[in-house]
């Protein structure tokens, strides 16, 4: 007995007609749609403070206008966390357009992850539930299930513990979705999208991937016949080291062991995952905090040509005045110009100026009217690459634990009736596991001086303010030299900007990976915009871009 199911969208934004592509490419039981992230969830309170209705992704109810007719007539459950904010409010609305439309399914929602009333100051405050919510609506007979925040995971643990009748303590095949849910959380990642290996194959238009998910936890991920992109086990590998860290992944209703996932190829476009082992889930649960945290301001100033340095040293100097009494203040010098340079742009480099402050004012046309003010009386080729604006608010994420019984997690079925979801059965404090023994290192031989990813593959995010990059050997013998080669302090040398900072390591053998989690890198998480890449999105591809010796045996 298998179950299908596939994934429509990774993020708030993906691609529009990916719920119809998936709909119509191929057999499908459930479809899932990952709609929030940590700064969607900021965009949403946002929303939701110029309008009380509003709060969840618009984007889901345009796509369901087109394809949940088709759905119904395929027999395939949708279940989707666009409810945001305000899932309720969204299962309303599909019962509208349902009415509507003349399509007679069932909408029902789980509530109780808004905690937003115990967080005094916070804009969003919402605790990440796990699937059995899901589960509750799917028994009941839900044809839609619209969820808040819950984990991206439980999109697929839900539906596979309706289906196979999982109880609450299968830890072994819960953990087993937990991988695949995460696996197809982020949509195209899984097929081609965002891989250092892109070249493998043709990473044009990657189709979206699903997985086959059998009773005992295991699974295969694919795609629809047809589709663009390509699914093999560094595509699969390169996902589930995303946004992750140590062995124990951690969720409200199972404690996933990464380091006992087994990955194969199982035929063209076909991996298949098992041996993951499950262990009781933690004792609390995750609760993220979104706040304002004032407003910052930006302005790039473009230096052309020679004296780059004392041009960047006079328009500071003259704008330090203006900068005064701002709470932070960040100066960023890109060295992109290049000697004797064949184009203007290229013989130019980028001054960033960052500011940040509770007063508006502080970082708004006061300091706007400095730099614009220099237009005339500054460096010589002095121009910006946009005009300053007034100051624009930014976020600020941080993370809290409640116990599990302190959220009312609850599936709110499709004739109204409330169905409580009680908290985890059991729960383990979370240990770190013991570091895994070392391949034997590499015979020593001739080395040659040559970029990491020529032999590694790298895949990098955010979790608030610290990211994360899993880094990845395609071969044994590139995996014995990696392990021991590309220690926490080799990581600190290639990446200056971590070397002030913690820099923890995890071994992952079965993968013959690495993670490293680089603590604080990205400040106040994404919606402050700390770092030029926010999110560390292509932390890893510096990564791999950095020069090492390696062995010629390798090469």
């Amino acid at each position: 007995m298998t179950l299908r199911i596939g994934n429509a969208s990774g993020f708030y934004g993906d691609r529009f007609d990916a719920m119809r592509e998936m709909l119509t490419g191929g057999d499908l039981d459930v479809l899932t749609g990952d709609y929030l992230a940590e700064l969607t969830m900021l965009i949403l309170g946002r929303d939701r403070l110029k309008d009380p209705a509003a709060g969840y992704a618009r984007t889901f109810l345009r796509q369901s206008e087109e394809c949940l007719g088709l759905a119904h007539e395929r027999g395939v459950r949708i279940v989707t966390n666009a409810g945001g904010l305000n899932p309720a409010g969204l299962a309303d609305a599909v019962r509208r357009l349902a009415d509507r439309l003349g399509i007679p399914v069932r909408v029902a929602h789980v509530a109780g992850d808004d905690l937003t009333a115990a967080h005094p100051g916070s804009l969003a405050a919402h605790a990440y539930l796990g699937g059995f919510g899901i589960t509750r609506c799917l028994r009941a007979g839900a044809d839609v299930v619209v969820t808040g925040r819950v984990t991206d995971a439980a999109l697929v643990t839900g539906p596979a513990a309706a289906h196979f009748g999982w109880s609450e303590t299968e830890y072994d095949r819960l953990a087993g979705a937990v991988v695949a849910g995460h696996v197809l959380e982020c949509g195209a990642q899984a097929t081609g999208g965002n891989y250092a290996f892109f070249r493998d194959g043709d990473a044009r238009r990657p189709g979206f991937p699903l997985a086959e998910l059998h009773e005992d936890g295991s699974c295969v991920i694919t795609k629809h016949p047809g589709t663009g992109g390509f699914v093999d086990v560094g595509t699969v590998t390169a996902q589930l080291l995303y946004e992750t860290a140590g062995a124990r992944y951690a969720g409200p209703d199972v404690t996933a062991r990464l380091d006992t996932v087994r990955l194969s190829q199982d035929g063209p476009d076909r991996v298949r995952i098992e041996g993951v082992r499950g262990e009781a889930p933690p004792p609390t649960l995750k609760v993220g905090l979104n706040r304002l945290g004032g407003f910052r301001n930006e302005v790039v100033f473009v230096l052309t040509g020679l004296d780059i340095e004392a041009k960047a040293a006079l328009v500071r100097e003259q704008l330090e005045p203006a900068l005064g009494k701002v709470a932070d203040v960040r100066w960023e010098l890109a060295r992109t110009d290049r000697p004797d340079a064949p184009t203007e742009e290229t013989a130019s480099a980028l001054l960033r100026l960052v500011v940040r402050d509770p007063d508006q004012g502080a970082v708004g046309r006061a300091l706007s009217g400095a730099a614009v003010e220099l237009a005339l009386a500054s460096y010589p080729g002095f121009h910006v690459l946009s005009p300053p604006g007034k100051g624009s608010p930014y976020g600020v994420f941080e993370d809290v634990y409640v116990p599990h019984g302190s959220v009312d997690h609850v599936a709110v079925l499709h004739d109204g009736r409330r169905i409580p979801v009680p908290p985890a059965h059991d729960t383990a404090v979370l240990d770190a596991v013991p570091q895994p023994s070392l391949p034997q290192p590499p015979e020593p031989g001739p080395t040659r001086r040559a970029p990491l990813g020529l032999v590694a593959g790298a895949r990098s995010g955010d979790k608030g303010g610290n990211a994360n990059v899993g880094v990845w050997a395609r071969t044994d013998d590139a995996w014995r030299w990696l392990a021991h080669e590309l220690t926490a302090d080799r990581f600190r040398e290639l990446i200056p900007e971590s070397r002030e900072l913690t820099v923890v390591r995890h071994v992952l053998p079965n993968l013959r990976a690495l993670n490293f989690v680089v603590e604080g890198i990205l400040g106040a998480g994404v919606a402050a915009q700390h770092r030029f890449d926010p999110q560390a999105k292509a932390l890893g591809e510096w990564l791999r871009s950095r020069h090492l010796e390696i062995p010629e045996a390798l090469l």
